[in-house]
């Protein structure tokens, strides 16, 4: 379906209009497809866990059973601070 719209002003502020509208649609269309290539890029450049990752993964799910109902920040710290006394880390002790 088409409408037609009657628009007023001289022939330069009629194109400087379009033109803009114009652009504006093509940098909205480039930016969309900048964010796509980004969000593909990030799913194939994704790194192994680091040794303080799978301690952590262990611990919490670890503490969570033996300690059901405590919540999930206190035993994170708990988790945390196991981590802090643990010789599996690669750093310095």
């Amino acid at each position: 379906m088409l409408t037609l719209v009657k628009v007023e002003g001289t022939l330069d502020e009629l194109k400087a209009l379009f033109v803009d509208a114009a652009k504006k649609e093509a940098r909205s269309q480039t930016r969309k497809a900048g964010k796509a290539v980004v969000k593909k890029a990030a799913k194939v450049a994704k790194r192994a866990p680091s040794a303080y990752n799978k301690h952590m993964k262990k611990e919490l799910a670890r503490l969570k059973k033996k300690h059901p109902k405590t919540p999930h920040n206190t035993l994170f710290k708990r988790a945390a601070k196991s981590w802090k006394g643990s010789k599996k880390k690669g750093g310095k002790k």
